[in-house]
């Protein structure tokens, strides 16, 4: 086998299509790392002129002057097949080492174990523990290993596998909650727009407000417009916004009131002449459903017309980016106005896209990041229950490991890059 630099042609037509394919080992990806300081190479291995491996490799230096390497979700390659890998591992160290590396880093886009919606592990599933414990036979150390860590890329992801399944089977077998949640946003008339490159400053709007009552740090404007010019090239990045138009709904709001007022006084009217028939229970029963629709509609419109005077025809949400790639529909990341959360509107985007994904032949629908720690307690617990919601099951990754090049050199970086991190914190707790 053969250690190789690979053409952009040749390292597409290898690592988009493998089952391990993710949007983080992609050209748009590195284009958009370079522009953060990053470099990166693609690099192979070639079994009979055949590439059997490949990698973006991505470096930079480290506090201490010496390069650090890093294969986002890690190599491309059949992780079961031992042979491959160990050939892999050991080119990988070898060209880091020439390249004046001290480590690399992999955080495999492999399975660990197969769970399901509860995160619990599924008897007789797949199990890729010989793996986890061969990348540590050959000298890779595990990093953010406990539930409560959160590693660069997360370990702890929910899914929807949607392969064989048509959507309404999948709206179906969502919870109660969700279809209802999903049927109450009809109602109030938010829909999906897809947006593009000049709506980053809604979005970094949205992200900030989000950052605030979630306390995480949101990205720069330009980050998440480099993001989505770098990858929307290659058809990968998107960005949809939840809205409501605002005009469209008093219109349609007001034409309902009406008809539901002369149902109401019609039914009266019809009563009171004896032409009725219905018993006085039963009407009294309808009466009241109408009496609610008025009421809830009239609501609905006074509210509609305050916030039109706000924010003029169309109220925005929330937004999402996500991440079409490979057999997978990502919701990578995104926020929601914290004014606006009675329209959960997160539903009504996860399951437009969820319908897309299934119209398309795409085989996953990922939520994305989940906390480990599926307990009540823990911060992000709510976020996992939504998700929950829509069916589907936990996925647990491989993890992320560090291969130490050079040991004492990566010691000391270890204890530098603690140093760091330990004074950003502070940095951050002083000036919130």
């Amino acid at each position: 086998m053969e250690f190789v630099k690979l053409t952009e042609k040749e390292f597409k037509d290898f690592a988009y299509h493998h089952e391990t394919a993710s949007f983080h080992q992609t050209i748009g990806w590195g284009k958009l790392k370079a522009k953060n300081g990053w470099k990166y190479e693609l690099i192979g291995l070639k079994d009979n002129k055949k590439v059997v491996a490949a990698a973006m490799m991505l470096s930079k230096n480290t506090p201490i002057k010496k390069k650090m390497f890093y294969a986002p979700h890690g190599f491309i390659l059949d992780y079961n097949n031992f042979d491959v890998l160990d050939t892999f591992v050991k080119e990988v160290k070898k060209y880091v080492k020439d390249n004046g590396g001290i480590f690399f880093k992999i955080d495999p886009y492999v399975m660990m174990i197969q769970r399901d919606a509860d995160g619990k592990v599924v008897e007789g599933g797949k199990d890729n523990t010989k793996i986890y414990k061969h990348l540590q036979e050959l000298g890779f150390k595990e990093v953010n290993g406990k539930v409560t860590d959160q590693a660069l890329q997360g370990k702890w992801l929910y899914i929807l596998p949607l392969e064989g399944k048509s959507y309404d089977q999948i709206f179906n077998e969502m919870g109660a909650g969700t279809r209802r949640a999903i049927r109450k946003n009809e109602k109030y008339g938010v829909t999906v727009r897809e947006g593009n490159a000049s709506d980053f400053n809604e979005f970094k709007k949205i992200m900030d407000h989000t950052s605030e009552r979630r306390e995480f740090l949101s990205r720069s404007e330009s980050y998440y417009k480099n993001m989505y010019e770098c990858l929307n090239e290659e058809g990968i990045c998107r960005i949809f916004f939840t809205e409501i138009n605002l005009k469209e709904q008093i219109e349609k709001s007001t034409k309902e009131l009406k008809e539901a007022k002369e149902e109401f006084e019609g039914n009266i009217k019809e009563k009171e002449s004896g032409v009725c028939k219905i018993n006085d229970k039963k009407f009294e029963a309808k009466q009241k459903e109408l009496q609610d629709r008025i009421d809830s509609l009239t609501k609905n419109i006074n509210e509609y017309k305050e916030e039109k005077e706000k924010n003029g025809d169309v109220l925005t949400l929330g937004s999402v980016i996500y991440m079409i790639h490979g057999d997978e529909v990502i919701s990578l990341v995104g926020g929601a106005y914290k004014e606006y959360m009675k329209y959960q509107s997160f539903y009504t985007m996860h399951d437009v896209m969820i319908k897309y994904a299934c119209e398309n032949g795409y085989k996953t629908y990922n939520f994305y990041g989940i906390s480990g720690n599926l307990v009540e307690s823990d911060s992000m617990y709510g976020i996992y229950l939504m998700k929950k919601g829509f069916g589907g099951e936990v996925l647990e990754l491989l993890g992320e490991f560090d291969y130490p090049v050079n040991k004492p050199l990566y010691n000391l970086y270890k204890t530098s890059y603690a140093a760091v991190r330990k004074a950003k914190k502070l940095k951050t707790k002083i000036h919130k």
